[in-house]
């Protein structure tokens, strides 16, 4: 059988949830399955990390697709390729099917969040160099959709989930929170459609390091230092930052003994503004730092150098965080949202994320109390023990093969 794999967001170089979901399972994929052959197909040259992701397993190639403009690759490109060298089954692990595709098409859903609210959510118009071209192709998305949709992020978002749970054989949905999300909101989807198949973590990575030289070198690349709280994932509403900087806020205002600073890891997005700004009206210039994007091999050793880990996210579809952090021994404490729950069971501390003082009650209750960390670290690193990106690749190749 030839498996055709979306590859683009597993080549990107700055992955967040969903591009690390894609390169490892392509990962995986190549490591436990030797029968069936594979097209990566790409919208750029393999990156060296993607090409050694497959080293070794002859069954997998790439096949990039030239485009010339800047957006509408799967629209566009993906779906010639479609239409006229199909593979046996074609899987996109990610929101947006091409217009074409075969029979056997599946498709990974990982949240709704922009149907739970449009305003965690930037209106951005479709990208290209050229306002000419830009107001064509907004005419064009209005005339084809009779009005309901314009040439932006968020419309893409309504049109290409719904055009993706219609047109798809099968549906990988990444938590059992985020398959009733898809029966709440598409009713008219057969739940016998929809599997769920949990999120992994790199297992080979995340651990708790038992090299402490490694580890203070880590923190020295990024003007890191102990003891700090630490965030992982995009700097934005939807992740409900600006939040946690008001929890810490009132950290600092009130419990002088707490000695730890604030280390926000991930790339600005949309609602960066009001972090900025927040920043400023609390005066935590020198008691939040924000070392940006930074490399995966070095996030096990900052994970496992800080007090706990912070999540306050509004909403989430799985939250691979959660295991990346609960792997290298640290105590976490996390928004009490339902999907959140199905990840980390009793091995995570609970917040109102609506409640900055709740955030920093939690917050408080991790740094002065030694044996509630000891109690969470033990039960995250039993619980983690439940996810595992080979264990999802295994049930993701079920699924790619049968008929």
């Amino acid at each position: 059988m030839i498996i055709g794999i979306d590859a683009s967001r597993a080549n990107l170089k700055h992955k967040t949830g969903t591009e690390w979901y894609s390169f490892y399972l392509i990962k995986n994929l190549a490591k436990i399955d030797r029968e069936n052959k594979y097209i990566l197909y790409l919208n750029n040259e393999a990156s060296s990390e993607l090409k050694k992701a497959i080293e070794g397993n002859p069954n997998f190639y790439f096949k990039v697709l030239n485009w010339p403009f800047y957006s509408f690759w799967t629209l566009g490109r993906l779906s010639l390729e479609m239409l006229f060298k199909a593979p046996d089954v074609l899987f996109v692990p990610a929101h947006g099917l091409p217009f074409f595709s075969p029979r056997h098409t599946i498709n990974t859903i990982h949240d709704l969040a922009f149907l739970r609210d449009k305003n965690l959510y930037r209106q951005d118009k479709v990208k290209t160099s050229n306002t000419y071209y830009r107001g064509v192709i907004n005419f064009l998305v209005k005339f084809f959709t009779l009005g309901k949709y314009r040439a932006s992020s968020l419309d893409y978002l309504y049109w290409s989930t719904k055009f993706a749970l219609r047109k798809a054989s099968k549906i990988i949905a990444v938590s059992n929170f985020t398959k009733k999300e898809i029966e709440n909101f598409y009713p008219k989807i057969k739940s016998q459609k929809i599997k769920v198949i949990h999120n992994g973590y790199n297992s080979e990575l995340y651990c708790p390091p038992d090299n402490e030289e490694k580890a203070n070198k880590a923190l020295c690349k990024y003007d890191l230092e102990k003891p700090f709280f630490l965030y992982a994932g995009r700097l934005e509403k939807k992740k409900n930052t600006p939040s946690l900087i008001e929890a810490f806020a009132i950290v600092k205002e009130n419990y002088p003994e707490i000695k730890e600073k604030l280390v926000l890891i991930g790339n600005a997005s949309f609602g960066y503004d009001e972090v900025q700004f927040m920043i400023e009206e609390y005066d935590l210039g020198r008691e939040i730092l924000m070392p940006g994007w930074v490399d995966e091999a070095d996030m096990p050793y900052i994970f496992s150098s800080a007090s706990a880990f912070i999540f306050p996210t509004k909403y989430e579809g799985f939250g691979i965080p959660l295991l990346q952090a609960m792997a290298c021994g640290l105590p976490i404490a996390v928004s009490d949202i339902p999907v959140l729950h199905e990840v980390a069971a009793d091995a995570a501390l609970y917040f109102d994320p609506n409640n900055s003082a709740a955030i920093a009650f939690a917050m408080k209750s991790l740094a002065l109390d030694s044996a509630l960390r000891a109690e969470l670290r033990a039960k995250g690193l039993e619980r983690v023990k439940k996810f595992d990106f080979e264990k999802c690749a295994r049930e993701t190749l079920v699924v790619l093969t049968e008929r």
